[in-house]
């Protein structure tokens, strides 16, 4: 029988998330009562965090809960992650409300952990790699799942309309891409490094490392943004 190529040799680590084995995996976890007391303690974290953000210029600011996000859906996959998105985001508005509760929010924060865990679980890290998970947050969930969610949020709950084509939101997304994907990689490096003899980390941190043609990309989506952020001021105040 030919070697399934999909999985490393060592049995941990899968080179892509579309096989059987790494959704088998995956569904494993929820027999592992480790990963579940450390899904409920980053369900907590979520939960504790889920107002809490870093100021990082003008109207701009992080939020400090996708970081607990892309370390959970690292650790324990992609399908304990949808459950605990699912369950945060409800126990985030039950306790912390900032408006009239909306179940379809569920989607964009279980979309958003799943994919974290397509790119980050018993994946081989790399800085391309998490840079990529980052970006697929911002454009896939953040604009583009999120804007018909969103419409439907005005019209229903709030009996009013909402642009397609929402600028601000947009430019926010460019401005903080290159800004959050460091973040993130350093962010990932350390706790890895720190839970690794916890037993629950498969994958090698030591590659989360900036090569020059990282710090390049990088360098140049954040002129991007600030390009994007002048001409929306000069479109807006034109």
């Amino acid at each position: 029988m030919e070697e399934n190529r999909s999985v490393q040799p060592d049995g941990e680590l899968f080179s892509t998330p579309f096989c059987k084995e790494y959704w088998i995996q995956a569904c494993r976890e929820f027999r592992n009562l480790k990963m579940l007391l450390f899904a409920a303690l980053m369900v907590a974290l979520r939960v504790a965090l889920k107002s809490v953000s870093i100021p990082v210029g003008a109207d701009l600011r992080i939020g400090v809960g996708f970081f607990v996000n892309a370390f959970g859906s690292m650790v324990y996959g992609p399908v304990v992650a949808a459950l605990g998105a699912a369950v945060s985001d409800t126990l985030g508005a039950l306790l912390f409300p900032t408006g009239p509760y909306f179940p379809l929010f569920l989607i964009t924060e279980a979309a958003g952990s799943v994919l974290f865990a397509l790119f980050l679980y018993r994946a081989d890290l790399t800085v391309t790699r998490v840079t990529l998970s980052r970006f697929c947050i911002d454009f896939f969930v953040n604009i583009v799942l999120n804007t018909p969610v969103m419409m439907l949020y005005y019209r229903i709950m709030l009996g009013k309309s909402y642009r397609i084509l929402h600028w601000p939101r947009i430019v926010k997304n460019l401005v903080m891409f290159p800004i959050e994907s460091v973040l993130l990689v350093l962010f990932l490096r350390t706790v890895m490094a720190g839970c690794t003899p916890l037993g629950i980390i498969h994958s090698r941190y030591d590659r989360l490392r900036f090569s020059k043609k990282n710090i390049a990309v990088l360098a140049v989506l954040a002129l991007i943004g600030a390009a994007a952020v002048i001409i929306y001021i000069v479109w807006k105040n034109g």
